[in-house]
Order: C-alpha cells, then sequence, then structure tokens
C-alpha cells in the first residue's frame, strides 16, 4: 500500500512564498518550511489515501507496523522537509543522539541538504574556521562570528551532508530537500540580532553549541555516486547508519526494487505515474510518499526527479 502524504507548513521569520512553486496552498507569505514525510509531534503528516486515510504517519507506525517490516524503532526515524529561505537562516548546529537524548528526550539531528534552488552567488555557512576548542568558545563569547563562520557558495544540484555537531546555516535564496533524523532540536549560535513580530529576539543557546560542536570533521560532505540503471541516472549522495539518500532522474520507464522494506519519496520535478501492485497513482512535483513493505510490483514512468531515502 502506497501512502501519500498531506504536507505540514510551518512559517518561519526567514520564509517566503517560494514553496507555492510546488502548487503548495500555504499560510503565509512568509512560509519557511514544508514537512513532506513527517511523524514527528510537532508535525505529523495525514494520510490522504487508502485505508489509513485521515489517520497520522506516528497512528500509522504504531498501529500497523508491518506496514513497515516490523521496524525496531519504536518512533519513525526520518524527516523529510523542503525550506524556502528568502532571507538567512540562523547559524545553529544540532546534538547528537547521546547527548539529545540526555538533554532533550529525543534523538539527535543528522541532516542532508539537496539544493533545489539558489540564486546566484547564494551561500550557507558550512563549518567553522578554526579546530581548536578554546579558540572556538573564545570568538563565540566574543560574537566574533564573521571570522569564525566558514562561507560556501552553492547552486542547483549540489547535495551537502550536515552531521550532528556540524555549525551551518542556509543562506537567503536557497530552496532545499532536507532528509534528516526525526528530531526537532536546534541550538542556535547567531540570529542576527532579529526581532520577531512582536519585536523580541530569538534565543540563542551558546553553551549547548560549544557543547555539542564537533571540530574533528571539518569535511563532512560526501562525493555523489552516479550510476545508470535500466537506463534512468541515479545518484547515491549518501549512506550511513543514519539513512542512505539518493536521486532518481527518470526519463522513460524504471522497474524499482525496493533496497528496504519502506522507502521516503519526495518528487523534486516533472510528472509522471507509479503502478504499485497493478494500481495506478499519479506523480507530479510536490508529492510525498512512502513505498510500504506490501509493494512489491513497481513501476515509476514518465518524466521526473525523485529523491529517496530510507534507513
Amino acid at each position: 500500500m502506497v501512502l501519500f502524504l498531506e504536507p505540514e507548513f510551518k512559517e518561519r521569520i526567514w520564509g517566503g512564498s517560494g514553496l507555492k512553486s510546488f502548487d503548495y496552498t500555504i499560510p503565509s507569505d512568509h512560509t519557511g518550511e514544508c514537512w513532506g514525510i513527517s511523524a514527528h509531534p510537532n508535525g505529523p503528516n495525514t494520510i490522504k489515501n487508502g485505508p489509513h486515510k485521515g489517520k497520522t504517519l506516528d497512528q500509522v507506525w504504531k498501529e500497523d507496523s508491518a506496514l513497515f517490516g516490523n521496524p525496531k524503532e519504536n518512533k519513525f526515524p526520518l524527516l523529510t522537509k523542503i525550506l524556502d529561505a528568502n532571507d538567512k537562516l540562523s547559524v545553529q548546529v544540532h546534538p547528537n543522539d547521546d547527548y539529545a537524548l540526555a538533554h532533550e528526550g529525543e534523538y539527535g539531528k543528522t541532516e542532508c541538504w539537496y539544493i533545489l534552488d539558489a540564486k546566484e552567488n547564494a551561500e550557507i555557512i558550512y563549518g567553522v574556521n578554526t579546530n581548536d576548542n578554546e579558540e572556538l568558545n573564545r570568538l563565540i563569547d566574543e560574537g566574533a562570528f564573521e571570522s569564525l563562520f566558514k562561507r560556501v557558495k552553492v547552486k542547483l544540484g549540489e547535495f551537502y551532508y550536515v552531521p550532528a555537531g556540524t555549525v551551518h546555516a542556509i543562506g537567503e535564496g536557497i530552496q532545499i530537500l532536507e532528509t534528516q533524523q526525526s528530531s526537532d532540536t536546534t541550538y542556535r549560535i547567531y540570529d542576527y540580532n532579529r526581532t520577531d513580530k512582536e519585536g523580541n529576539q530569538r534565543a540563542l543557546h551558546l553553551e549547548q553549541s560549544k557543547a555539542v560542536i564537533d571540530l574533528n570533521n571539518a569535511s563532512p560532505n560526501t562525493v555523489p555516486k552516479d550510476s545508470t540503471i535500466q537506463g534512468q541516472t541515479y545518484t547515491e549522495f549518501v549512506s550511513n547508519s543514519f539513512f542512505t539518500v539518493s536521486r532518481w532522474q527518470i526519463l522513460g520507464e524504471l522497474t524499482y526494487e525496493k533496497p528496504q522494506s519502506y522507502v521516503l519519496f519526495s518528487v523534486i520535478e516533472g510528472k509522471g505515474t507509479i503502478n504499485v501492485n497493478g494500481a495506478q497513482y499519479d506523480l507530479t512535483k510536490g508529492n510525498h510518499f512512502i513505498l510500504t513493505a506490501e509493494d512489491i510490483d513497481i513501476i515509476i514512468t514518465g518524466e521526473l526527479t525523485l529523491i529517496t531515502s530510507y534507513v
């Protein structure tokens, strides 16, 4: 049974109206995030089709674990988002599992970004310009952020792996698809002294940030692996204990073989169809869905680009 999901939207101080390009009906022109595949309590998706229609993904995960191959995890492990940065995001860092479980009561947050769009000369913050903890703490205390943060120019189609402990920020004019651990714990280091609608600055978490920044992984990015399968272009971006994230560029027909019991899909360009166990579903840009353990005979047809992920 294919599970199609109703997106959840989050308004953000840095958000815009760019998510309309996916034909979404967004709540305002300050919409920063589409949670496309989520069972997190801060924004679980609702199932759009089939016998579980109207239930949330976290409900189905608990009630029908066989649909996911009876996984060992108590909670759905991944979260897929599309972010639209009309303004730059705060500079932040996420804790690893050990720190987050001890201090926040949830898992840590290793994530990765596929650049969906980027204006000319757009940039991200990706790491810091020191490998010394004493210097790191001093620069944070002094607010010497211009010299501390490492900036990287980005363009459409690039991929960035952001393990827990990596200082990072998405810059203005960038749209990304983010695959991450199902966690909502973020420590802000710097927020450009911005204020919200009430004139309040958002909280910073400097001591937590110092505790979790990992200086041992100065160059965390991965090297994409391209291959051709049944005449279609397949790119594996990252594969580790947290997730495997890949891109399919389909022009024609693909008989898809699931690598795991369940796989998460996001359609980021084009349109087509997916035929599963004899039932056909239309696919279009902005769709998010899960192929479950019941889905065996799978054929994807059309001109479309998909991002997939699984544990």
